[in-house]
């Protein structure tokens, strides 16, 4: 299993600054890859901060997790994910995702059939990214288009899929997942199965499953998991996180984060490889320097 960093913590402080300044430091430190969200109504655009990042890194993975596909017709993610491969290389992986309907109310866009609408965004999407044309015409979504200049590099693309269609179509059309808010009794029985059996079906390669949790080396305990069941509540509240949590058995996000002590962390995250999570991506979630310092130093000796 490779480890990342997950800086989705920074991005409501929306300051590019930081965010390089993290980036720098997980290289500095090991890790492969470093994966940044966009939140829809949040400022910030993630692959336009990875492309600035990439200046500042010279090896690591840069990786969305995620861009919400609503917002964006497939052929304008194209050419920006293209603009960004071109500055940084092959170190990009696009990861996109449905959101959720109630932050799509917020923008006014209709929910509509999602997964539908992944399956044609994703029939566009990938023939750009890998030929750099596309002749498609589906139910909602369309595109006859061809770029300027083949890509060069193969952009990998995953998608946050969590129930057994999403699963389906993120298997035989793109190159895996990424997860948040799934635990190990999860990914083993439900996500694993789900999307190596499509992209088997499919002729494709053993998908990736990329995970986020948050991770926190700490004395105390029981204060973090408040805090994190407190500051996260609106997780909870969205259907598909909750189909989730309930498929592992938790009430919500403060049970599912991998917080205690060092041995206690170190055995959460190695559940999660031997469920068959190809990919962790920390989400470092303290509440002190200290506590920081303890988590960021575990993570680095499980490398």
């Amino acid at each position: 299993m490779q480890f990342g960093i997950n800086g989705t913590g920074l991005v409501q402080q929306a300051d590019v600054s930081k965010i390089i300044a993290h980036a720098r430091q997980a290289e500095a430190d090991g890790f492969s890859s470093y994966w940044l969200a966009e939140h829809p109504t949040g400022g910030l655009d993630a692959l336009t901060v990875l492309a600035i990042v990439g200046q500042h890194v010279k090896s690591m993975e840069l990786g969305t997790a995620i861009v919400p596909s609503f917002p964006r017709h497939p052929l304008t993610l194209a050419n920006q994910t293209l603009t960004t491969a071109d500055v940084i290389g092959h170190r990009l992986t696009l990861g996109i995702g449905l959101s959720h309907a109630s932050m799509m109310a917020d923008l006014g866009i209709n929910f509509e059939k999602p997964i539908r609408h992944l399956r044609e965004y994703l029939s566009i999407l990938m023939p750009l990214l890998r030929e750099g044309t596309v002749d498609f015409e589906g139910e909602v979504l369309s595109c006859q288009a061809t770029v300027f200049k083949a890509p060069v590099e193969k952009t990998p693309v995953v998608v946050a899929a969590l129930g057994p269609q999403a699963l389906g179509v993120a298997g035989r059309l793109a190159d895996g997942t990424t997860l948040a808010w799934v635990g190990p009794k999860t990914v083993k029985e439900h996500i694993k199965p789900r999307i190596d059996d499509a992209a088997a079906a499919a002729g494709r390669a053993q998908p990736r499953i990329i995970a986020t949790l948050p991770v926190c080396v700490t004395e105390d305990e029981a204060a973090v998991r408040a805090v994190i069941g407190k500051n996260l509540t609106m997780y909870s509240k969205l259907p598909s996180y909750q189909a989730m949590f309930a498929r592992e058995g938790v009430a919500g996000p403060a049970e599912l984060a991998i917080v205690g002590s060092k041995a206690q962390v170190a055995d959460g995250i190695s559940a999660m490889a031997e469920a068959g999570v190809t990919d962790f991506a920390a989400s470092e979630f303290c509440l002190s320097r200290d506590e920081f310092e303890q988590t960021r130093a575990t993570l680095t000796r499980l490398l």
